[in-house]
């Protein structure tokens, strides 16, 4: 907001400034509430918003055609019956969908303060082992009971059959599916966690509004496999939303979603052949 030497939401001042970095470094954005909170519908627009858009359709269409139990839910689809252009599609889907993160971190970028983004999101690199410990942490205690929510939903007929990934065999599946994993962590932890999280407290949305209203986006572009994995998804929101809003660091998020996504797709594709699945 112009003019303004603090945020609201942000007092105790001197609590907010005691952190250099991350959510506890509210920076001022440049533009006024309204301004900024157009820009927060317009970033949502063309990435997660859109998507989860697209998924209450999606629900909507599978609860009118029967019970979710015996519908299918696929990710990452073959595009093409031929290999070398499956893999353009494959490839440049990926660059396109990241196009968002890079606007929502120039956006940032743009705020008035000294601190860089990359540090105030906690995407620098100046502790990657701990990082990578965290990540590796989080993934664990998300990854398990996420499974046994599957499982539940599913045995409950209120999650369709999840597919993690159906592209047909050839020499470049496993590394697009990586890659696939990786893209997923980096679009939703910087714009559902990074910037929507950060923009929200700086409109003074408190900690807990903007950590619910982070989680329950994150739900929702679920809900094309579910409630339950909308109930699931929305927990994991809860949890990567308070580290960040705790601890301001996103690389240990893209660490852990990397690796549960990484876990899922491959590890599908790997069992399929040998436990029939779908």
């Amino acid at each position: 907001m112009p003019g303004s030497a603090s945020v609201p939401g942000s007092a105790p001042a001197a609590a907010e400034e005691a952190s250099p970095v991350g959510p506890g470094h509210l920076a001022v954005p440049n533009g006024s509430r309204a301004r900024i909170t157009a820009e927060i519908w317009i970033v949502l627009g063309v990435s997660l918003g859109q998507s989860a858009v697209y998924s209450v359709i999606s629900l909507v269409a599978k609860l009118t055609q029967g019970p979710l139990k015996g519908q299918t839910a696929t990710l990452n689809p073959s595009a093409s019956p031929r290999p070398n252009l499956d893999l353009t599609y494959q490839l440049a889907g990926i660059v396109f969908t990241l196009v968002p993160v890079a606007l929502a971190l120039w956006l940032l970028a743009g705020d008035r303060t000294d601190v860089p983004v990359t540090r105030r999101l906690g995407l620098d690199r100046t502790r990657p082992l701990a990082d990578l410990g965290a990540g590796l942490l989080l993934a664990a205690l998300i990854g398990l009971p996420g499974l046994g929510l599957y499982v539940l939903g599913h045995a409950l007929g209120i999650t369709a059959t999840v597919v993690p990934a159906a592209l047909n065999q050839y020499w470049w599946t496993l590394p697009v599916l990586v890659l696939q994993a990786v893209k997923n962590a980096v679009l939703e932890e910087v714009i559902v966690v990074g910037y929507l999280v950060t923009r929200l407290r700086q409109l003074g949305i408190g900690p807990w509004g903007a950590t619910a209203l982070s989680a329950l986006l994150r739900g929702s572009y679920h809900l094309y496999q579910g409630f339950g994995a909308f109930l699931g998804n929305v927990v994991m929101g809860v949890v990567f939303a308070e580290w960040f809003r705790r601890r301001g660091r996103i690389l240990p998020l893209i660490v852990a979603h990397t690796v549960l996504d990484t876990v899922s797709f491959v590890g599908y594709d790997l069992l399929k052949p040998v436990l029939h699945l779908p």
